[in-house]
């Protein structure tokens, strides 16, 4: 079995296997550079061409093709789905109390914690987050019309904290439309419990939500709006501090995002890296990972981004994330890295940060579109040697 969005020049390679390019090419009737160029992803062959190689190659026609993707009832099952009809209220009915809300706060924090933290945050994401979602939504709407102000105030703060995680999670599984729910659903319950602090970090986390939605002007306008408003909010001055330049943060990658470098540029330095030095430590209030080494990981990805990708590796050669409470961060500013030296063609070095990636973050290297691109590249492009450490990755991601 390979991937399915696998394109045709890697499935073409894959059953290839260890036959020589040459020979292959030979019997087929074309030459090897050009049967070279289709595996490269450089052409695309005519359907005769498909044909007789799918014939020597002893396989499918279709078996060369990206395959369809899974239909409804395949992914009816999926945790994804499962989240997603109990964040819209079509969960299990409930005809017990639900728990009460120091309980689900504890259930909250220990989800974020592994979230941020677990080599296979998804697998365990996946067991938790369904049944999380389910109590929480049945608890809310219990204590809506309650008379116990205080607890239902302690239980919107756990709900806020929730679902800017949910954000995440839907995020990272492809669910850029729940995600957004999501986003939209930690404002309402942060608003409801009159929390400055979390409605500054819902802020936040729409942002994030409204970049991964590719809106990076409305995002950049929800967290500058934002940032005014935490600035008179009633929050101890670190929090202020620290949410402040957590949102200018948003807004530099949405200027990036809008190919806007030198705005980029100019707001980490003037506005967040100074609200980092304020906060001193990498801190991470309300899960935003804000601090010196996150202000640091932005400038290698706005001059990833920008293709400055020599003056990004000698940025992130300075870098030490050991620090950090997020895996998600570390995992992206390798990510970055390992994007930085496929640029450049240095594919050693490429392989070489991959490979890094999978020892900490296995289940996020096989689910990151870009992470698969790079290997792929890696295949194409590397010599040899390099080129079967990779396919051997690839085994491993599940691309092949």
């Amino acid at each position: 079995m390979v991937a399915a969005d696998l394109p045709i020049g890697d499935r073409i390679r894959h059953f290839r296997g260890g036959r020589r390019q040459d020979a292959v090419a030979g019997l087929v009737g074309i030459t090897p550079d050009y049967l070279s160029q289709i595996e490269r992803g450089l052409r695309v062959p005519s359907l005769p061409i498909l044909y007789a190689l799918a014939q020597e190659l002893g396989v499918p026609t279709a078996a060369l093709l990206s395959e369809q993707p899974p239909t409804e009832e395949k992914a009816a099952d999926t945790a994804e789905t499962s989240v997603g009809r109990a964040l819209l209220g079509y969960g299990p009915a409930h005809t017990t109390d639900p728990p009460p809300a120091s309980v689900l706060r504890d259930r909250v924090t220990a989800a974020w914690q592994s979230w941020q933290t677990s080599p296979d945050r998804f697998s365990k994401a996946a067991g938790t987050l369904p049944s999380l979602v389910a109590d929480m939504e049945h608890a809310v709407r219990t204590t809506r019309a309650g008379n116990e102000p205080g607890e239902r105030r302690a239980l919107l703060r756990a709900a806020a904290d929730l679902y800017c995680l949910l954000r995440s999670y839907l995020r990272r599984s492809g669910r850029v439309d729940l995600a957004v729910v999501a986003a939209d659903r930690a404002m309402r319950a942060a608003e409801d419990a009159d929390d400055p602090l979390r409605i500054a970090a819902a802020q936040w986390n729409l942002g994030h939500a409204l970049l991964a939605a590719g809106q990076p002007a409305e995002a950049e306008e929800v967290a500058l709006c934002a940032a005014e408003r935490v600035a008179a909010a009633r929050m101890p001055e670190t929090g202020r501090v620290a949410m402040t330049g957590a949102l200018q943060l948003v807004a530099v990658v949405a200027a990036a995002r809008r190919r806007r470098w030198w705005e980029a540029r100019d707001r980490l330095t003037r506005h967040a890296a100074p609200a980092a030095r304020a906060v001193s430590d990498d801190s991470n209030l309300a899960w935003t990972v804000f601090g010196p080494t996150n202000v640091a990981l932005h400038a290698v990805s706005i001059e990833m981004e920008a293709g400055e990708t020599g003056e990004a590796l000698h940025t992130a050669d300075a870098i030490d994330t050991k620090g950090l409470p997020s895996l998600e961060r570390k995992f992206t500013f390798g990510l970055e890295v390992a994007a930085c030296h496929s640029q450049r063609r240095d594919d050693a070095a490429a392989l070489l940060a991959l490979l890094s990636l999978e020892a900490i973050a296995p289940q996020d290297l096989a689910r990151t579109p870009l992470a698969r691109q790079l290997v792929l590249t890696v295949i194409r492009r590397a010599r040899a040697m390099h080129a079967r450490q990779a396919e051997q990755l690839a085994l491993r991601m599940g691309l092949v």
